[in-house]
C-alpha cells in the first residue's frame, strides 16, 4: 500500500508488469483516490495496457438479433418483462436481416460479430437459427463471432462450439452481494454456472458488468476480482444507460472521473485481458472517451441493443486522433 498512499501509481503498475497481482485495498485506492490523480492513474494503467496490446484497439459489432419479450426482471434493462420503456420487440431476425448485419460489421471494421438475443435462455428455434447462421457468417466475412443467448445449459455450450461460435458472452453484471438487488428470476450462481458451461466447452469467456446501479466500490472491486479468478478473455464495461421506463430510469451516480477511475481498476485487476468500453460511454464519459482507450484497448463500433452510440466515423477519428490503430485478426488496418 505504500506505492498507492504516497500517489506513486507507477509503483502499482511496476508490480503489475512483474506478475503481482493487486489485492483489494489496492483496487479500493485506484476508485477512491482523488479526482486529480485520474491523469496519473491513467498513465500508470497505459503503461499496463500497452505492455499486452501496444496502441491497437479491437471494435465489435452488436446486432440485437430477438427485442424485447424477455420474462427476466433485471432492473437495468429496457427488454425485461418489468420494463415499460418504448423498445422494438420481436423475435429472432431471419437469415437476411442476420447477413446484412455482419456485413456491416465487416464494413466497420469489427473484429468481433456480437449476436444477442433478449430471454431467459435460447429455445430450440433459437438455437437452430444460430447453428445455421454462424457457419455462414464465418464462410463469408472474417468475423470472430460472439453469441449471447442468456442462461445456457451443458448441452447448448457443446452446441454452439460446434457450430463454430468463439466465444459467449455472459456478463456477470455486479458483485455477488449486490445481484439481489438488480435481479430476482435468476441468480448470481446461475449466470457462474454459464460461464463453466462455455468453458468446459472450449468457447473463451466474455463477462463483464454495469457501473451505477447503486453499487458500492467494493461492489465493483469484487466483480474486477471475480472476473480475474474466471480468467475471462474478454471484459465489456458498461455504465449504466438509466433508460425510462426501467427500475433504475433517473439513477445518475456517476462522473467521468469515477468511470475512468473504473477502467484503470479493471486494467490494474486484469492486465492482459481484453477490456472493452461498452454501453453508457457516449453518456457518462463524454467529452473524455478518448482518455478511456489509455486503459481499455476495446470498444463497440456503432448502436448498442436499444439504445445508439455515437457515428461511427466519430469513434476512427478518436483513435486516430490518439496514434492508435484499429486491429483485425491481429493484423492493423488505418482507422
Amino acid at each position: 500500500m505504500q506505492d498507492v498512499a504516497t500517489g506513486t501509481w507507477h509503483g502499482l503498475a511496476d508490480r503489475v508488469l512483474a506478475g503481482e497481482s493487486i489485492g483489494r485495498d489496492e483496487a479500493l485506492s485506484i476508485l477512491r483516490a482523488d479526482d486529480t490523480q485520474v491523469l496519473d492513474i491513467l498513465a500508470a494503467a497505459y503503461r499496463i495496457r500497452h505492455r499486452y496490446h501496444g496502441n491497437t484497439v479491437q471494435l465489435y459489432f452488436l446486432m440485437n438479433a430477438k427485442s424485447g419479450l424477455c420474462p427476466e426482471d433485471c432492473g437495468y434493462c429496457s427488454q425485461s418483462k418489468i420494463s415499460n420503456a418504448p423498445v422494438e420487440k420481436y423475435t429472432i431476425l431471419n437469415r437476411e436481416k442476420l447477413m446484412d448485419a455482419a456485413r456491416v460489421a465487416a464494413e466497420r471494421q469489427a473484429k468481433t460479430y456480437c449476436l444477442v438475443i433478449s430471454a431467459r435462455g435460447p429455445n430450440e428455434r433459437e438455437m437452430k437459427a444460430v447453428e445455421t447462421i454462424v457457419p455462414e457468417i464465418k464462410a463469408k466475412y472474417d468475423l470472430k463471432i460472439c453469441a449471447c443467448l442468456g442462461l445456457l445449459t451443458e448441452e447448448h455450450a457443446q452446441r454452439l462450439k460446434a457450430a463454430g461460435v468463439d466465444r459467449v458472452n455472459h456478463n456477470l453484471n455486479t458483485s455477488e452481494n449486490h445481484y439481489k438487488e438488480i435481479c430476482t428470476t435468476h441468480t448470481f450462481a446461475d449466470r457462474k454456472e454459464t460461464l463453466h458451461h462455455v468453458r468446459n466447452a472450449g468457447m473463451e469467456l466474455c463477462s463483464g458488468g454495469i457501473i451505477g446501479m447503486g453499487e458500492t466500490d467494493d461492489d465493483v472491486v469484487d466483480m474486477a476480482m471475480e472476473l480475474r479468478e474466471l480468467k475471462v478473455e474478454s471484459i465489456p464495461l458498461n455504465f449504466l444507460n438509466a433508460v425510462d421506463g426501467t427500475p433504475l430510469e433517473g439513477n445518475d451516480q456517476l462522473t467521468p472521473a469515477y468511470c475512468l477511475k473504473a477502467l484503470a481498476m479493471f486494467r490494474f485487476v486484469n492486465p492482459d485481458r481484453e477490456l472493452r468500453i461498452s454501453g453508457g460511454r457516449e453518456i457518462h464519459l463524454r467529452s473524455l472517451q478518448p482518455l478511456g482507450l489509455y486503459a481499455a484497448n476495446s470498444m463497440f463500433v456503432g448502436d448498442y441493443l436499444t439504445t445508439q452510440g455515437q457515428p461511427p466515423q466519430a469513434d476512427y477519428d478518436m483513435i486516430r486522433d490518439l496514434g492508435f490503430e484499429v486491429t483485425i485478426n491481429e493484423e492493423t488496418v488505418s482507422s
